[in-house]
């Protein structure tokens, strides 16, 4: 069966709300929205989402975990992107990467990574601008608002929801062990979703960090 072979079964995709998008589209994500709702809210293909993350973590395995560098403005998004960080021993900034910092090598906060993974490319496109400029890779979680542009690989899944960024940056961390054969099975794979979620409530932040 196809739900065999999917990381996870499309009920806990669902449960987390990692197929919600927005109402807006952007030209690059169109080919990723599977239906719109009556209400207009747009909604992300389970098992284009899916394989994607599959993807994304086999590329990211393919590196040393020093030479990857997460970013995370969003409230929602810190917490689980420093979560993968850490478990998988990827850098990480958290906020708004400052110019120069992967461009200018006389900054003491100077990082030169090999691949950029970001949450919004909206919120870090600063990031974006950055690693443009030396080329290096991105791969990015593209919510139906997100432009595209200069990302090499876009994981289409709905990156404002709480839930749904613990979801993802869980799988995506215990299949970049996988890949790199730190584990060889989900068993061994000793964390929950629950330890990748934000215990911060965005409603009391500014509304550029929700």
């Amino acid at each position: 069966m196809v739900e065999e072979q999917l990381l996870a079964n499309q009920e806990d995709y669902r449960d987390a709300g990692v197929h919600f998008a927005t109402k807006v589209k952007s030209p690059g994500m169109k080919k990723f929205i599977y239906r719109v709702r009556n209400d207009g809210l747009y909604l992300l293909g389970i098992k284009t989402i899916d394989a994607r993350i599959a993807v994304a973590a086999k590329f990211i395995a393919r590196y040393e975990p020093g030479d990857v560098v997460a970013t995370a403005s969003r409230i929602y998004a810190i917490a689980p992107a420093q979560k993968f960080a850490e478990l998988i021993g990827a850098k990480f900034v958290k906020g708004r990467v400052v110019p120069g910092v992967f461009t200018n090598p006389n900054r003491e906060d100077f990082i030169e990574p090999k691949l950029l993974f970001i949450s919004d490319s909206r919120n870090e496109k600063q990031a974006v601008k950055e690693a443009t400029k030396v080329n290096i890779p991105i791969i990015a979680l593209c919510d139906t608002d997100n432009s595209t542009k200069f990302v090499d690989l876009v994981i289409p899944a709905n990156n404002h929801g709480r839930r749904s960024l613990a979801f993802v940056y869980y799988l995506l961390a215990r299949e970049v062990l996988k890949a790199r054969g730190t584990i060889s099975s989900n068993e061994e794979f000793k964390y929950s979703v629950d330890d990748f979620e934000t215990k911060a409530d965005a409603r009391q932040l500014p509304a550029e960090q929700q």
